[in-house]
């Protein structure tokens, strides 16, 4: 348990309406400071509803919180003055340069000239967009976007920082380099906030997570408590025809007696295996699936017995995958 003198938010009960559907619903959030903390959910979770809440752009409308220890409704000036945002879409000019960009905002938040051509020469170099210094944002790709909005976030290094779904879009090699940012940002001392959809990112670089849906939370803790909170394990199987692929997920149904799961490669499914007390081990129920599939002469290439994934406990807790869900969160925002 953390005190609140830990905590670089802490909220009981927030709740965001909108219309008729409550999109952010009696929620209560702990976050260390000097962590990052996920906030994991699909599309209309109410994530960003909440970081917008949690940012004093909207008023709750019920429950508290307080940010850096400052009051939400009471003390927004305070809370905005050691706060960042990086929202899910680029908020510098198109038509300005990556160097020109970062002075200007320098300047509005008071740096001299000469100070804000220094601060934006070093975020330059942090983010690795010397080369691109001079040119047109709008040239840039979108890994490069990111990075020079984020570094327009850290012209002043915040005590938190809300990232919202940072690496949407993003190719691997420029989410890696995110990644890293936000790693560099924590151990220079702010907390961070990341909002996401994305499991693996939440697992690489999440101290704890909260897994949020339909505005409410449904779980917390650290990666690993999440994974170990469904007990038992899980059972990937890639066959060698994918036309057996129904014949295979009618065989393991009626073998594990368990939702399966289809993967999407064709190949490829799983299923999630139960713990109790009073039943044979993950192994043994496995190998009597694996029996099950060979005596009905459905071939095997690979399998793995192992700790649910992210992705899993996710689907187990929510009855979804985190990227499929569509809502309206934006629109009734």
């Amino acid at each position: 348990m953390h005190s609140s003198a830990d905590l670089a938010i802490e909220t009981v009960g927030l709740t965001k309406r909108f219309g008729d559907v409550d999109v952010v619903d009696q929620l209560d959030l702990a976050v260390p400071a000097g962590s990052v903390y996920g906030f994991l959910g699909p599309n209309g979770a109410g994530k960003t509803t909440t970081v917008r809440l949690l940012a004093t752009l909207l008023r709750p409308d019920g429950g508290e919180a307080r940010v850096l220890g400052h009051n939400l409704l009471r003390e927004a000036d305070a809370i905005r003055a050691r706060i960042s945002l990086t929202g899910q879409f680029a908020s510098v000019d198109d038509d300005l340069t990556g160097l020109e960009n970062l002075i200007l905002l320098s300047r509005l938040l008071g740096f001299g000239r000469r100070e804000a051509k220094r601060r934006a020469g070093e975020l330059l170099a942090a983010f690795d967009l010397e080369a691109a210094a001079k040119r047109q944002v709008k040239t840039y790709s979108g890994g490069m976007r990111r990075r020079i909005d984020i570094a327009a976030s850290l012209i002043v290094t915040p005590d938190l920082l809300f990232l919202d779904e940072p690496t949407t879009g993003l190719d691997p090699r420029s989410r890696n380099q995110v990644w890293q940012i936000v790693r560099t940002t924590v151990a220079l001392g702010t907390t961070v906030l990341l909002t996401t959809q994305d499991l693996a990112e939440a697992d690489h670089l999440a101290d704890r997570i909260a897994v949020i849906d339909h505005g409410k939370l449904i779980a917390e803790g650290t990666s690993g408590a999440l994974k170990a909170s469904l007990g038992g394990g899980a059972l990937h199987i890639r066959l060698r025809d994918p036309e057996q692929r129904p014949a295979a997920e009618a065989t393991l149904a009626r073998a594990l007696r368990v939702p399966i799961h289809l993967d999407s490669e064709a190949v490829a499914l799983w299923a999630q295996i139960p713990a109790s007390d009073n039943a044979p081990d993950s192994a043994e129920i496995a190998a009597g699936a694996l029996a099950a599939l060979s005596n009905n002469d459905i071939p095997v290439a690979e399998f793995a017995l192992g700790q649910p994934s992210l992705d899993e406990v996710f689907l187990s807790l929510t009855g979804h995958i985190a990227s499929t869900e569509h809502s309206t969160e934006e629109q009734v925002a």
